[in-house]
């Protein structure tokens, strides 16, 4: 993750990370927690809220595009959902999920605690 990504994830979190409840807050926040895709049927498929900030957004889809393309267990991932049929919005909405929970336990727990959790 570059600078410019790690500052603007802390500039959304201000001085009071404490006010983020839970990960799915936090996700919510970004603009990254999903909402079904339909109206009422369970078809088990979501898409991405589009609410939230919407740089911090753009900052979480930038790690998750540099993973998608530099980092082996991601493309091992990427490829084994490609296999199982997702598209590439699924698997970025997925990724961008998984990064906003690390992003949370290194924001609540720090770095050392959050090295022992993964």
């Amino acid at each position: 993750m570059s600078t410019h990504t790690a500052a603007e994830i802390l500039i959304v979190v201000g001085d009071n990370p404490e006010r983020i409840k839970s990960e799915a807050a936090l996700a919510k926040l970004a603009g990254i927690s999903p909402i079904p895709a339909s109206s009422g049927m369970t078809s088990g498929r979501y898409r991405i809220n589009r609410g939230g900030h919407r740089q911090l957004n753009a900052a979480i889809y930038r790690a998750a595009i540099v993973r998608m393309r530099g980092h082996e267990p991601t493309k091992v991932y990427v490829a084994r959902r490609t296999a199982e049929g997702k598209t590439k919005r699924d698997i970025v909405r997925c990724l961008k999920r998984y990064i906003i929970r690390e992003v949370y336990r290194l924001l609540r727990y720090g770095p050392k605690v959050a090295e022992y959790a993964t």
